[in-house]
């Protein structure tokens, strides 16, 4: 009996540990800004994000074993690459995520190509990431400046903003929101009155925004993000930007941005998301369990944050579907076979271009006496289908896009 029970345990034994070594591991780095001006839209929540679609993923795989990494690209295409190439040649990265910045989005693109890995680029925005610089390993997954460009742009054209001027970020992100907008505006009838370029994560707006007022134009179209909005949002208050009667158009906000503002200084504001915490059950939801884990109450959670989360899950459950393939371009390929879905961004299918399809959402910041409760912060003003929210695959000049 006892040499019985002892060869059941010994075979369970060598059963656990087949089973252990069977466990396929797949590894992503979350490069993000941990301690500039996109920190509170990307940085610690980001990575927060990516380990919860891990833990939602292990949980339904229970033979993979995903770890995620993190470092802080510092806004610096340089530090961005050589931290790619070391996560991909020494620690045997698989994918990496979010990258808010475009110029060093378009360098990590160029490194996934030629490693053959994989690149969800959750955190930028410039559409030449699905345009001229489409990659078969990169899938442009929450915004773009194009959608950003269509949603708002279109949108004030329309109630009366026709006069433009704009204050742009002078690096790829900027230049691509401004080029887009302003091909939006002057396609609705509008007319863009000029433009100045502000260096990146500036504290002095006044000359910039005092050229913007000489201007008379209706509209001031914030071509940057994060603490640049901020901070031209909160001078522009004190030059009676708003008061003189001209508007300030967001081109790029965030929830935590206009946590930051207030609503009695950010009330009004129009602007575009692909999503929103407070948008349905399953967002709300999301937004608990994220919550608990960064441990910082009031904070709130960014589309680029919760596009982290999406896409990652989209990408595990691709790699799961090739049997643990390493090939970055075949995980990619089969991503953009599969029509997702999850609690977070609901259905999202990825075009040829790596261009991820879900609705994009026009937003108006509550005034203070709307606001119900804590992060009360928007209101939905309209929501843009899929086909209509991105740029037509056949005007992206993606090189992969036939025809």
């Amino acid at each position: 009996m006892k040499k019985t029970v002892g060869l059941a345990a010994l075979a369970a034994v060598l059963l656990c540990g087949s089973a252990y070594a069977q466990q396929t591991s797949v590894k992503i780095g979350v490069l993000t800004d941990m301690s500039s001006l996109y920190a509170d839209d990307t940085g610690i929540g980001s990575v927060i994000a990516a380990k919860l679609a891990a833990e939602d993923f292990m949980k339904a795989h229970p033979n993979y074993k995903v770890e995620v990494l993190s470092a802080d690209h510092q806004n610096k295409p340089d530090v961005g690459t050589n931290i790619a190439n070391q996560w991909i040649d020494r620690d045997g990265v698989d994918m990496i995520a979010d990258v808010p910045n475009s110029g060093v989005a378009l360098a990590i693109n160029e490194v996934t190509r030629a490693k053959n890995k994989v690149f969800i680029a959750s955190g930028p925005a410039s559409s030449d990431l699905t345009g001229p610089k489409c990659s078969p390993n990169t899938v442009h997954y929450t915004y773009d400046t194009w959608m950003l460009a269509n949603g708002t742009g279109k949108a004030i054209v329309k109630t009366g903003g026709d006069t433009w001027f704009f204050l742009t970020s002078d690096y790829a992100f900027g230049h691509a929101l401004e080029r887009d907008t302003a091909a939006v505006v002057e396609k609705a009838g509008g007319k863009v009155l000029g433009k100045v370029r502000h260096p990146l994560n500036t504290s002095d707006f006044s000359s910039f925004l005092l050229q913007a007022q000489a201007s008379k134009a209706k509209v001031i179209g914030l071509a940057n993000a994060g603490g640049d909005t901020i901070n031209a949002i909160k001078q522009g208050a004190e030059f009676g930007i708003v008061a003189g009667g001209q508007k300030f158009a967001g081109l790029l906000i965030f929830a935590p941005d206009v946590q930051a503002l207030g609503l009695k200084t950010a009330q009004g504001l129009t602007f575009t998301e692909t999503w929103y915490w407070d948008l349905n059950d399953g967002t709300r939801a999301w937004t608990k369990r994220w919550d608990k884990e960064r441990n910082s109450p009031g904070k709130l959670p960014s589309m680029n944050m919760a596009g982290v989360y999406s896409g990652t899950l989209e990408y595990l459950n691709a790699v799961a579907k090739v049997g643990g393939s390493k090939d970055g371009k075949k995980v990619v390929d089969e991503m953009k076979k599969m029509t997702a879905e999850d609690p977070v961004y609901g259905k999202t299918t990825i075009r040829a271009d790596g261009r991820a399809l879900h609705p994009a959402y026009l937003f108006e910041v509550k005034k203070p006496e709307e606001s119900k409760y804590p992060g009360d912060l928007y209101k939905l003003k309209a929501t843009i289908p899929p086909d209509e929210a991105f740029r037509p695959l056949k005007d992206g000049k993606c090189p992969l896009v036939s025809g």
